[in-house]
């Protein structure tokens, strides 16, 4: 292992403490201590005992206490979405939304989402930022403003052609304002649909439902742009059949007619002006589902939308943390583009303190959810979870010979427990292995997951044969 890392141009110091943790006693429990966190980048260490004992007489069923743990404490998985923090982690959350969008699309019964939905209109619509001036970009004539033909990898894609005309602060102050965008378009989305349907509000509510799953992505220019699965279902949510004219055709124009007509205005404060913030004039809308000729999958969508629920403005080179400082940004190695955005941020956070800019600068003032839905869409993270902890808690109590059913009011055990932080993270040689640990559990991931690829889906398969 030694000569591996070595071999790898690990650091001294990292050399050393790899060394130390191989060679200590408890190495076989901290190793599998990190797989059951799945290889977590930063564990969170807890201290603590739990016992067990028969409720009717006392007895001690099972106990267990971290006093015999290496180092004293239990390793916890952090549960951190963002893949630039913890992929392991992430990939876990990125599993959860993927369930989670297309059993709004296609159901699961697992999930409480009968499968009829499939059938229920539904659509991708992507809305996207306005133009804040131009940027390096690859058009479809395939050479750029400045005479250009970039490739894929090229830096300069997304940054400004004329800095000192770009509008740093609308740029800044329109990510900020994305999460009150998002929510006016779907108030003008529902009377857009009453309206076409010779509808009130109240008698919309009364015969169809508008239920959404969306997802928040960085443009590499820096702007936020949103894409939601939109669906159309009866009064009663997935349950129920939509009416007969709730179409895609319908839902299509709706959403561009709700999208136009969204407006948030920003008072002039300081030495800013008053500006009125709208969505941008690219607005796309492609019908998703079970619907004849519809090209676009459920599996596509929902992957989609999953791969971009674990990112947050990556694409720009900004650093995932937050900023404490201005002076910060001298330390920090950040394109030229992203760089302005950033201090666009500190600039307008005196003059609008109440909107965070300069909390949220890492974000490029960005503040909102990256992944929400409607109530009524599907099953929740939440919900997810606990479907994992409970799986999981089963699972131990069987092995000590425990009673399965969590539910059972009549329970004859009784578990008592106490906890408390002890810190988070690895240590250097504990970072480099958790790391090794990690690449080979998703090794053994995408193996699996090519092996049911090859699988029919349960639909096509002869029940009974």
């Amino acid at each position: 292992m030694a000569g591996v890392a070595a071999s790898m141009g690990t650091d001294p110091i990292t050399l050393a403490d790899l060394l130390r943790v191989a060679n200590s006693p408890g190495f076989d429990r901290w190793q599998e201590q990190v797989r059951r966190t799945g290889g977590c980048s930063h564990p969170i260490r807890l201290q603590g005992q739990t016992v067990t004992r028969d409720r009717a007489s006392g007895d001690v069923l099972y106990s267990y206490s971290t006093a015999d743990e290496p180092g004293g404490t239990l390793r916890i998985a952090c549960g951190n979405r963002r893949a630039s923090r913890c992929p392991s982690c992430a990939w876990t959350y990125a599993g959860d939304v993927y369930h989670l969008i297309r059993a709004g699309i296609t159901g699961d019964s697992r999930m409480g989402i009968p499968g009829e939905i499939r059938y229920h209109p539904g659509v991708f619509a992507t809305l996207t930022a306005p133009s804040f001036g131009p940027v390096h970009n690859r058009p479809d004539t395939g050479r750029c403003r400045c005479g250009a033909q970039h490739p894929d990898d090229d830096p300069a894609l997304g940054t400004a052609l004329h800095p000192e005309r770009y509008d740093y602060a609308g740029a800044v102050l329109w990510n900020n304002h994305a999460g009150d965008l998002w929510r006016r378009f779907t108030i003008y989305l529902r009377r857009e649909v009453a309206a076409r349907v010779g509808l009130t509000q109240t008698a919309l509510k009364e015969a169809c439902r508008i239920s959404f799953g969306k997802v928040a992505e960085f443009q590499k220019r820096g702007a936020v742009h949103f894409h939601a699965v939109v669906r159309l279902d009866g009064p009663d949510g997935p349950d129920s059949p939509p009416p007969a004219w709730a179409t895609i055709a319908l839902l299509d124009a709706a959403i561009k007619a709700a999208a136009a007509r969204v407006a948030v205005p920003v008072e002039a404060k300081g030495d800013f002006a008053a500006r009125v913030l709208r969505w941008g004039s690219q607005v796309d809308v492609q019908a998703i589902g079970g619907l004849a000729g519809v090209e676009l999958t459920d599996q596509a969508v929902a992957s989609y939308v999953a791969k971009y629920a674990t990112k947050a403005a990556e694409a720009t080179e900004t650093v995932d943390r937050r900023i404490g400082e201005f002076c910060e940004l001298d330390k920090l190695r950040l394109p030229a583009h992203t760089r302005r955005l950033i201090e666009a941020c500190w600039l307008l956070d005196d003059a609008y303190p109440e909107r965070m800019l300069a909390r949220w600068a890492h974000m490029l003032g960005f503040r909102g959810h990256f992944m929400t839905k409607s109530r009524a869409y599907s099953s929740t993270l939440t919900e997810r979870r606990q479907v994992r902890a409970d799986y999981r808690a089963r699972q131990e109590r069987r092995e000590r010979g425990l009673p399965e059913d969590l539910d059972d009011a009549e329970c004859s055990t009784l578990t008592l427990a106490h906890w408390t932080y002890a810190g988070q993270g690895h240590t250097p040689g504990e970072s480099w292995l958790a790391a090794s640990i990690a690449r080979e559990l998703q090794a053994n991931r995408d193996t699996a997951r090519e092996a049911l690829a090859d699988l029919p889906d349960i639909d096509d398969r002869e029940v009974g044969a």
